[in-house]
């Protein structure tokens, strides 16, 4: 549980930097990639969903901040990513003006049925977006490309640095 306004907000742009890894090696054809055929959600829309997840939690838990318009999910992924920027950086200025430490232990009620205090909305947006990450990954390996590496090396990455131990 977040504690902090800056402690979050500094694990938020560590978390933002991975996921921006992620984002940054989708191509506009693999955002089509779908989970399987009984479960049509895409690429793209996880993806999306993970740029709407900022305002959806956070103006869930009142904060007031300025959202580029999320009603049509774009069909660039270069478009994914630069609106992805755009809200982390608006949502990182909100919380820095409008949240104190003390409002962190506050409780609230998330979307109506989520008993939680401002930094439980804080925390869970962050699992969040590690959970959807990770589909993503396998959703990209499906659609032929190489996911990279976010707490360790991916499997191109491990076996490169093996060769590299084996030449020396």
């Amino acid at each position: 549980m977040y504690t902090s306004v800056n402690a979050f907000l500094e694990d938020c742009r560590q978390e933002s930097e991975l996921t921006l890894k992620v984002l940054d090696k989708l191509t506009d054809e693999s955002l089509k990639q779908a989970v399987s055929e009984a479960q049509p959600r895409t690429l793209g829309e996880l993806a999306w969903h993970l740029v709407g997840s900022y305002g959806a939690f956070l103006k869930g838990a009142s904060l007031q901040m300025e959202c580029p318009d999320l009603s049509k999910q774009p069909a660039s992924a270069a478009e994914i990513v630069k609106t992805y920027r755009k809200i982390h950086d608006i949502a990182s200025s909100a919380l820095k003006e409008q949240w104190t430490d003390a409002k962190l232990q506050e409780k609230l009620v998330l979307f109506g049925f989520i008993d939680t205090t401002y930094g439980g909305v804080l925390q869970t947006l962050i699992r969040h977006q590690i959970h959807h990450r990770g589909q993503m990954t396998i959703l990209m390996r499906q659609a032929g490309l190489v996911a990279p590496g976010i707490y360790g090396p991916n499997e191109e990455e491990t076996a490169a640095m093996r060769a590299a131990r084996a030449n020396k």
